[in-house]
């Protein structure tokens, strides 16, 4: 699609949409053709794209917590019992993340 198409069709600033096409498409998630007939398509199907692949690409490696202090990690996180039950949970979350595929999403309101 091109970008005035996405413009029209998602109803936001053509800005803001060029900077979050900039982004997937340095990460790889969508692949841009230039000249006439040119635009944005998605580098893999959607069963194959997942949640975690956009929320990698906005925030970075997924983690959901190293424990800290006044910016310093905490000396005691590898005896800890609550860091232990933290990155399990953790762990849950970026395993949901990785299952939920584009595709999935798509046909759920279908």
């Amino acid at each position: 699609m091109s970008v005035k198409e996405l413009v029209h069709e998602l109803k936001m600033p053509r800005s803001f949409l060029r900077k979050i096409l900039q982004i997937l498409n340095k990460t790889g998630i969508v692949v841009s053709t230039k000249g006439l007939g040119g635009g944005f398509t998605l580098s893999k199907r959607v069963d194959k794209l997942t949640l975690a692949d956009f929320v990698e690409a906005f925030q970075g490696p997924l983690s959901i917590n190293e424990c800290t202090f006044k910016k310093r990690k905490c000396p005691n996180a590898a005896m800890c019992p609550l860091k232990r039950k933290i990155d399990s949970i953790g762990s849950y979350v970026v395993n949901e993340l990785r299952s939920i595929t584009i595709g999935s999403l798509l046909t759920k309101g279908a």
